[in-house]
C-alpha cells in the first residue's frame, strides 16, 4: 500500500500542488495525510503521526521532498531508522529508500544533511536581504490587490471545503497564492480586532 504525506508550514505555500505530486506516483487521495502550519522543526505533527501509524511493514511512505518530513537531518534520519525498523520502504518523490540497501541508506542521509543545509541558507539570505534598506523600503511599498472587503470575501469561500481554489481565484482575478495571501491577511485582521476588544474589557475588570 503507498502512503502520502505533505506539509506547508505557511498559508502562502501551496499544498495542492504537493498533494498532486502524491497522486501523480500513484497514491490514493483518501491515503495522503497533510499538515497545514507546522515547520519542519515541529515533530508533534497530526498528520504525520497518523502517516506514520497507516504504514504496515513492506508498505511505501511517500512525501514530495525530504524537507517535509523535519527540516533537519537528525529528525529526518530518525524517522528512516523507525521506517526501516518496521520495514516499510520510503520514498522522497519517486526515489525509493529502501531499508535493506546499504547504497541508499548512505544517499539519502546525504540528502537529509542537504535539505538542513539548504533551509539554514535560505534563513541566512533571508536575513541579510531584509537588513538592506532598499529591499526594506520594496517589501513596504507593495500593496495587496484586494481591499480588506474583498479579502473578507475571499476567505468567507475560502472556509467552504465545497469551493476549490482555482475557483476562488478565477471569481477574483487572482493566483491561488493570492488567495492564500488573502485568507492571511483577513486572519490577522480578525485576530487584531478581537485583541482591541478584549484588552480594554481586562483593563476596566
Amino acid at each position: 500500500m503507498l502512503v502520502g504525506y505533505a506539509r506547508v508550514s505557511t498559508v502562502m505555500q501551496d499544498l495542492e500542488t504537493q498533494i498532486g505530486k502524491l497522486t501523480a506516483l500513484g497514491v490514493d487521495p483518501k491515503r495522503i495525510y497533510t499538515d497545514k502550519g507546522f515547520t519542519g522543526k515541529n515533530m508533534t505533527r497530526d498528520g504525520l503521526e497518523k502517516a506514520l501509524a497507516a504504514c504496515r511493514a513492506g508498505d511505501t511512505l511517500i512525501v514530495p521532498s525530504l524537507d517535509r518530513l523535519a527540516r533537519n537531518a537528525l529528525d529526518t534520519l530518525e524517522i528512516i531508522k523507525e521506517l526501516g525498523e518496521r520495514e516499510v520502504i520510503l520514498s522522497n518523490n519517486g526515489m525509493v529508500y529502501d531499508p535493506k540497501d546499504p547504497m541508499a541508506k548512505m544517499i539519502f542521509t546525504m540528502l537529509a544533511s542537504v535539505a538542513e543545509a539548504e533551509g539554514g541558507w535560505i534563513s541566512l539570505r533571508t536575513k541579510e536581504a531584509m537588513a538592506r534598506p532598499s529591499v526594506r523600503r520594496k517589501l513596504r511599498g507593495r500593496q495587496p490587490k484586494l481591499t480588506p472587503k474583498q479579502d473578507a470575501a475571499v476567505a468567507l469561500h475560502f472556509a467552504d471545503p465545497k469551493t476549490d481554489i482555482s475557483e476562488i481565484a478565477t471569481m477574483f482575478n487572482i493566483s491561488r497564492s493570492s488567495v492564500y495571501r488573502a485568507v492571511e491577511r483577513h486572519t490577522r485582521r480578525e485576530a487584531a480586532a478581537i485583541d482591541a476588544i478584549v484588552e480594554p474589557s481586562k483593563s476596566g475588570a
